[in-house]
C-alpha cells in the first residue's frame, strides 16, 4: 500500500525492454546503437591505454557502444573473409556507423620480408569497395568512414628493427612512406567515388613538424599523441556525417534527471 506523497514501491521483477531490429537507441531502454571499428593492428591496439578507440568510446559514452574488430597483420584481401561473420546481413541490428582502417599491410613492398601481406593497389581499392558495398547491403543508413593508412617513418622502423634484432635486422625497408601515400590516395579516391566520408590520416599527421617520432612509436604504430590525432579526426568525420554525440539521446536517464526520493519516475 502506498501512502499519500510516497513513491511507489519498485517492482519485484523487472523485465528489460527489448530492442527491435535496427533500433537506434533513441527511446528509453532501447539497446544502444553500435559503432564498429574495423581494421588491422592500429585498430586492434586502439583500446590500449591512450588508444583512439577507447577515446571514441568515451566520446559516445551513454550514447553508443564502440566495438573493436581489429586484426593485426590483416590486409583488405583477408578482411573480405570476415565480412559475413562480423557484419551478417540478417539476425542482428546493423551498426549505426563503421570505420574501415586498412592499408598499412596492403602497402608492404614486394620482395621484402612482409611481401606475404602485399596487395596490389588496384586490388586494395577494389577490396575496399567490396567492403563498403557489403556494409551498404547491411544498412542503407549506416555511416561508413574510410580511414587512410598512416604515414611511415622509414628511419623509425629501421631503428625499431635494430632494437629488436641488432645486426640481424632486415637491411631494406619493408614499407615506405611514398608507397603508403599511394594507397592513401586510392582510399581517398574511392571515398569520393562512393560519396562516403574519409579521414586522411596520412596527410594530417605530416602537417606537424617532427611527426615521425611524435605520432609513431615504431615507424608505423601510434604513440598516444598519434592516437589523439586519429581520435580527433574520426570524431570530426562522424560529427560531419550527423553523429554528434552531444545531440544523441542517452540510452537511460542522466543521473541528474533521477529524483532521489522517487527514482522510478525517470524510468517510466
Amino acid at each position: 500500500m502506498m501512502t499519500r506523497g510516497s513513491c511507489p514501491a519498485a517492482p519485484a521483477t523487472i523485465n528489460s525492454p527489448v530492442c527491435s531490429a535496427g533500433a537506434a537507441g533513441g527511446s528509453l531502454g532501447l539497446v544502444r546503437p553500435r559503432v564498429v571499428l574495423f581494421g588491422d593492428s592500429i585498430t586492434e591496439q586502439s583500446f590500449r591505454p591512450g588508444g583512439w578507440g577507447a577515446a571514441v568510446a568515451d566520446t559516445y559514452s551513454h550514447k553508443a557502444d564502440v566495438v573493436v574488430r581489429g586484426y593485426g597483420g590483416y590486409n583488405t584481401r583477408w578482411a573480405l573473409f570476415l565480412m559475413h561473420r562480423i557484419f551478417p546481413l540478417d539476425g542482428i541490428a546493423p551498426p549505426l556507423a563503421t570505420t574501415i582502417f586498412f592499408g598499412a599491410n596492403d602497402a608492404a613492398l614486394l620482395g621484402r620480408t612482409s611481401e606475404r601481406q602485399h596487395v596490389p593497389v588496384s586490388e586494395y581499392k577494389e577490396n575496399l569497395k567490396n567492403i563498403v558495398n557489403h556494409l551498404k547491403d547491411c544498412s542503407n543508413s549506416m555511416v561508413i568512414v574510410l580511414i587512410t593508412p598512416p604515414p611511415i617513418d622509414e628511419e623509425g622502423k629501421e631503428r625499431f628493427a635494430w632494437s629488436l634484432y641488432g645486426e640481424n635486422a632486415r637491411k631494406l625497408p619493408e614499407r615506405t612512406n611514398e608507397m603508403a601515400g599511394v594507397y592513401a590516395g586510392q582510399c581517398i579516391e574511392l571515398a569520393r567515388e562512393m560519396r562516403i566520408p574519409c579521414t586522411n590520416i596520412w596527410s594530417k599527421m605530416q602537417e606537424t613538424e617532427g611527426w615521425q617520432t611524435l605520432y609513431l612509436s615504431d615507424g608505423l604504430h601510434l604513440t598516444p599523441e598519434g592516437n589523439a590525432v586519429v581520435h580527433k579526426e574520426v570524431v570530426k568525420t562522424l560529427k560531419n556525417a550527423g553523429l554528434k554525440a552531444e545531440d544523441m539521446p542517452y540510452d537511460f536517464p542522466h543521473h541528474s534527471k533521477i529524483d532521489g526520493s522517487c527514482p522510478d519516475m525517470a524510468f517510466q
